[in-house]
C-alpha cells in the first residue's frame, strides 16, 4: 500500500517539468516520513534530468537537497520524532555492512549507495527526489537541523545538504584551520558555500573567479582576497600561494595553470563534475609534490557534523526562493550562472 503526494516530474531529457502525483511507500520499521518544505536545485539535478551523465530513469523527479518536518516514524526509529525539523541529502540507503559504510562513508558503499532520486533501490523501486510534497527515507539517512536555526533560515539551510557537505568534506580532510591558505575556484552554488565554511574555519580565503563581478559578495562571505582569472595575471602573481585549492567549477578549466598556484605539498580538491574530462600534465603534480584529489559528498556522520558546524557559525547558503512553475527557467539560469547563488523551491507551490 502506498500514499500519493504532489511532485514535479520530467518525462524525458528534453521535456519540461509537469505537476504530477507520485507514490510514496508505507513506512517500514526503520523509515521516516517527511513533509518537505524546501527543495534545492543542484547542478547535478540538471545534468541528470538532461541526460548529460547518461540516460536517466524517466519519469524523473529530482531533488537531493531536502528540508522538512517529520510526519511519521516507523516502529524501530529512535533518533527522530514527529515534529522534528530534518534534512535529507544525496543518499537514502546503503548496505551498512561494507568497510566504507562502517567507516561512515556511505557514499562509497561497496554494494552501491542508493541515490535520493533516479536510482533503483535495494527493493527494485525507482527513487524519487525532493521536488515533491513528501518523502519516505530510512532513518539512518535523515539528519537533524540544528536548533540554532529558525524558520526564516530554513530555505538557506536546504542547499547545505549537498553544497555544504560537498565543500566541507575536502576542507576538513585537508586539515583547514586558522592560517590555512585556501583558494576557491569559482563562486557559484558550491563555491560561495566553500568560502563561508573555510572562512569560519579560520582560513585565509581567496576566490578565483573568471571576472570580478562577484567580488563584493565574495568579500562579504569572508574571503580575504578576490582575483579574476580571465586575463591570466593571477596565475603569475599568486604562484605557489596556496595550501589547498577547492575546484567547484562544473566545466573544464586549465588545471595545469591552477596547479601552479599550489605551494609545496599543496592539494587541488576537485568537487565539480563537468561533462568533459579534466586533464593535467604529470609535471604539474611532480613539481613541488602537488596532488589532485576528488571527492563526492561526505558520509552521514560528517553531514551531521557539517550541519552542526554551520549552525554554530550561522552559515546558510545565499538563495533565491522560487515556485514550482519556475523550475524549467531556473535550470537555464543555473547553467548560465545567473543565480545568486542557489535556487530553492518553495514546495507549498507544487499544488498551485
Amino acid at each position: 500500500m502506498t500514499t500519493t503526494t504532489p511532485a514535479l516530474a520530467a518525462a524525458s531529457a528534453d521535456a519540461g517539468f509537469e505537476r504530477v502525483q507520485i507514490d510514496r511507500r508505507d513506512l517500514r520499521a526503520d523509515d521516516v516520513r517527511i513533509d518537505i518544505r524546501w527543495a534545492g536545485i543542484c547542478h547535478s539535478d540538471i545534468h541528470m534530468k538532461r541526460g548529460e551523465w547518461g540516460e536517466a530513469l524517466y519519469p524523473l523527479t529530482p531533488g537531493h537537497e531536502i528540508l522538512g518536518t517529520v510526519l511519521e516514524v516507523g516502529s524501530d526509529v529512535i533518533d527522530h520524532k514527529v515534529g522534528d525539523v530534518v534534512g535529507v541529502g544525496c543518499l537514502v540507503d546503503s548496505c551498512g555492512e561494507c568497510a566504507a559504510c562502517k567507516d561512515g562513508e556511505e557514499q562509497y558503499c561497496a554494494k552501491g549507495a542508493v541515490q535520493t532520486y533516479g536510482a533503483e533501490d535495494y527493493h527494485g523501486e525507482t527513487t524519487k527526489g525532493g521536488y515533491s510534497g513528501e518523502v519516505v527515507v530510512r532513518d539512518d539517512f535523515v539528519v537533524k537541523v540544528p536548533d540554532s536555526y529558525d524558520e526564516s533560515d530554513y530555505a538557506g539551510v536546504t542547499p547545505l545538504l549537498c553544497a555544504g557537505i560537498t565543500t566541507y568534506h575536502p576542507l576538513k580532510e585537508n586539515g583547514v584551520g586558522p592560517g590555512s591558505r585556501v583558494g576557491v575556484i569559482g563562486m557559484g552554488g558550491l563555491g560561495h558555500v566553500a568560502v563561508k565554511i573555510a572562512s569560519a574555519m579560520g582560513a585565509d580565503v581567496t576566490v578565483l573567479s573568471r571576472t570580478d563581478s562577484k567580488k563584493q559578495d565574495g568579500m562579504s562571505f569572508g574571503a580575504k582576497d578576490f582575483r579574476p582569472t580571465e586575463d591570466g595575471t593571477a596565475f603569475e602573481e599568486l604562484a605557489g600561494s596556496f595550501d589547498l585549492l577547492v575546484n567547484t567549477v562544473g566545466s573544464g578549466i586549465p588545471l595545469d595553470s591552477y596547479m601552479g598556484l599550489l605551494d609545496r605539498g599543496g592539494v587541488l580538491a576537485n568537487v565539480g563534475a563537468p561533462e568533459d574530462s579534466l586533464e593535467v600534465s604529470a609535471f604539474s603534480m611532480l613539481t613541488n609534490r602537488r596532488s589532485i584529489k576528488g571527492n563526492m559528498i561526505g558520509g552521514l556522520p560528517e553531514t551531521q557534523e557539517m550541519l552542526d558546524f554551520c549552525g554554530e557559525h550561522g552559515i546558510t547558503a545565499t538563495v533565491e526562493v522560487i515556485d514550482a512553475g519556475q523550475v524549467d527557467d531556473y535550470y537555464d539560469k543555473v547553467v548560465s550562472g545567473d543565480v545568486r547563488y542557489r535556487a530553492v523551491i518553495d514546495t507549498e507551490t507544487l499544488t498551485g
